[in-house]
């Protein structure tokens, strides 16, 4: 799985018009699934994502994670994350999971989520959405499973 890891004061996703999943400050996070990424690699995402000190603390050092500043996080199913882009310049994104493996692996990585019990809002899987964030910082993260990077 990969991940863009956003600091946010605040985010929201619609789709047709309608926010769908709202947030105030915390965490804003793409997701691509890649065909080889199991719940091994959801797991090892949320531990990181939870516990990624990324916020400031009382002398505005990066010692907080969102779980110490009961923030707040939106995910947003992504499957350009995972383009390969290396020949020509139209990516191709056969390596990303179909959706009969990426629903359920992103609903487990969402529910692993919650079970912070920070507010967990999302997008909606394979849905036009528009994503509309306040980068906080900006602070931006990129994290692959595969590569534990």
């Amino acid at each position: 799985m990969k991940a863009v890891i956003q600091r946010v004061s605040e985010s929201s996703v619609k789709v047709d018009g309608k926010i769908v999943g709202e947030i105030g400050k915390g965490l804003m996070l793409l997701i691509g699934i890649d065909e080889n990424d199991e719940k091994a690699d959801a797991d090892w995402l949320v531990q990181k994502v939870l516990n990624l000190r990324i916020f400031g603390d009382e002398d505005d050092k990066l010692n907080l994670s969102v779980k110490d500043i009961n923030g707040e996080i939106l995910c947003i199913s992504q499957f350009t994350l995972i383009a390969d882009y290396k020949k020509g310049n139209r990516p191709s994104f056969i390596r990303a999971a179909k959706p009969d493996k990426a629903i359920p692996l992103f609903e487990y990585f969402k529910e692993e989520i919650s079970k912070s019990g920070l507010k967990t809002e999302s997008g909606i899987f394979g849905a036009d959405m528009k994503v509309s964030l306040i980068n906080d910082g900006p602070v931006t993260i990129v994290m692959d499973s595969i590569t534990k990077a």
